[in-house]
């Protein structure tokens, strides 16, 4: 709700040469000086979906969607990452943004098999439209008389997070946690938390021997995550919701697990999810145009909280690794 450039690229290398010298006057040659790592990398990649799914809410009206992103790196040591980056999705939500852009930053420090990572992130939902219902539920504009709006004017929104990763067997299990806190979830006012924690287990790789295809890596991973909410504050009377005051957003769990398969710098994803939010709530966090009357569902109810496999091809580089 599951983005700018702010990338950028330097690279800081240190050649020794060695001098021309005539046949007849035989010299010790100079050795080559070092080559210097630098300390900037560049990440970037992006994936093609099946559907996009945000913490068990699709954001793509159960369609396919698509993302790409870019990240810089200043890897102070071996220990301590410093980066920026920005992450562009296809959407298709009710205020019909251009996208979601999300704008990010943040540190990465490691303390042996602990993994963590703090930052911050930013939703931007450029070029939005609000959307008005009339007095049969159906959509309309601001001057229908007696219209009430069901979305907000502006839903873009901020998060800060904290993430652990630990590394239990190396190369092979990983558990984690992760935090995720914005003071006024899509601009509501509310307060959104979200915490959950992940299991990740690979396997070993194998030999495929067709097509091209050598050696695949393969792993298991899930997520088990609960969304506290707050209470509404900007559904003012000039920004009115049905039906016409702020309210309590309702608290959910979600889950998801899968199956992937890696080969160089792609990955092919398969994964389940679901949540435990009924169809009205799901509504109430979405304003689906599909649950207006004569939206094609049921009104007042919204499908994409519900129980899906979703398919995702991705691939992911960095510039130290993969553009030498």
């Amino acid at each position: 709700m599951k983005k700018i450039v702010l990338s950028a690229l330097a690279a800081v290398t240190t050649l020794g040469v060695t001098s021309a010298q005539a046949a007849d006057m035989p010299v010790k040659a100079k050795p080559l000086a070092p080559v210097v790592e630098s300390p900037w990398d560049w990440a970037f990649g992006g994936a093609l979906l099946t559907d996009y799914n945000f913490r068990g809410i699709s954001q793509s009206n159960k369609g396919a969607s698509g993302s790409v992103y870019s990240e810089t790196r200043y890897n102070v040591n071996k220990d301590f990452q410093l980066y920026v980056g920005q992450q562009t999705w296809a959407v298709a939500l009710p205020t019909h943004p251009s996208c979601e852009c999300d704008l990010y930053g943040g540190i990465r420090p490691t303390f042996g098999p602990l993994a963590m990572d703090f930052g911050f992130i930013y939703y931007w939902y450029p070029r939005e439209g609000q959307q008005f219902v009339d007095g049969a539920f159906r959509l309309a504009s601001i001057t229908t008389p007696g219209s009430s709006a069901l979305t907000l004017r502006d839903t873009d929104f901020y998060e800060g997070y904290g993430k652990l990763t630990w590394e239990v067997v190396k190369e092979r299990f990983w558990l984690g946690v992760n935090e995720y806190y914005s003071p006024s979830w899509l601009n509501t006012g509310a307060f959104g938390n979200y915490f959950s924690g992940t299991a990740k287990v690979a396997g070993p790789s194998f030999r495929l021997n067709a097509f091209g295809i050598d050696e695949v890596g393969w792993y298991l991973s899930g997520e088990l995550g609960h969304y506290w909410f707050g209470t509404t504050t900007n559904f003012t009377p000039a920004n009115l919701f049905l039906p016409g005051s702020n309210f309590k957003l309702p608290d959910y769990t979600t889950w998801n697990v899968g199956l992937a398969f890696t080969w160089k710098v792609m990955t092919f994803d398969i994964r389940y999810y679901d949540t435990d939010l009924s169809k009205a709530n799901c509504f109430l966090l979405t304003s689906d145009l599909g649950g207006l009357n004569g939206g094609g569902g049921t009104v007042g109810q919204s499908s994409w909280c519900g129980s899906t496999f979703i398919g995702a091809l991705k691939f992911d580089l960095t510039a130290l690794t993969n553009l030498k």
